[in-house]
């Protein structure tokens, strides 16, 4: 359950935004949480 903590947080606050109007901001949101998970993803391993 702890590792999907993040991913829920994520969606509540998207899901939130939108239900206030800030869909440029939930936007945002969405594209910065994508690149951090890829950036975790590729980044180069320290050894």
């Amino acid at each position: 359950m702890k590792a999907f903590l993040p991913w829920l947080l994520v969606l509540a606050v998207v899901i939130a935004l939108n239900a206030l109007r800030l869909r440029p901001l939930a936007t945002a949101v969405v594209i910065a949480w994508l690149g951090y998970c890829v950036w975790t993803w590729i980044r180069p391993r320290r050894e």
